[in-house]
């Protein structure tokens, strides 16, 4: 419990900024561990994923996991395993608002990621290989 309570004070605190590029594809915010001083966020992130909690998810087809914390999913640019942040590196922490629905899990052409724009395809949900 304090371990959550810790790291919601921590994305409180954080100095989230847009991320500009994506403005009009895919709108989110982000952090940098050096940069902006979040190092200890991004280490209580990787905790998180390394203790199983993340959840799968493909972002225009590549796949990444994600951690969801209050109204917001978080992602990494680097896998949690590959994270050393005495490298002197600065690492990028993502987040973007909960649609709750299937755009949380997959991203897909078409999808400019804005509450009022949905694909008229949704996402296909992934048949077992059995079931082909």
């Amino acid at each position: 419990m304090l371990e959550y309570l810790k790291i919601t004070e921590l994305i409180g605190r954080a100095p989230w900024r847009e991320a500009v590029t994506f403005r009009e594809t895919w709108p989110h915010e982000y952090v940098l561990s050096r940069k902006d001083g979040q190092g200890e966020l991004i280490e209580l992130v990787c905790a998180r994923f390394r203790a199983g909690e993340g959840v799968a998810g493909t972002f225009f087809g590549k796949p990444n996991t994600y951690l969801f914390i209050g109204d917001c999913k978080y992602w990494l640019m680097t896998h949690w395993d590959a994270i050393d942040l005495d490298d002197g590196q600065d690492y990028v922490l993502n987040r973007a608002r909960l649609y709750r629905d299937r755009r949380d899990f997959v991203i897909q052409p078409g999808d400019t990621g804005k509450c009022e724009d949905y694909p008229a395809q949704p996402a296909r949900s992934m048949q077992r290989a059995d079931q082909r």
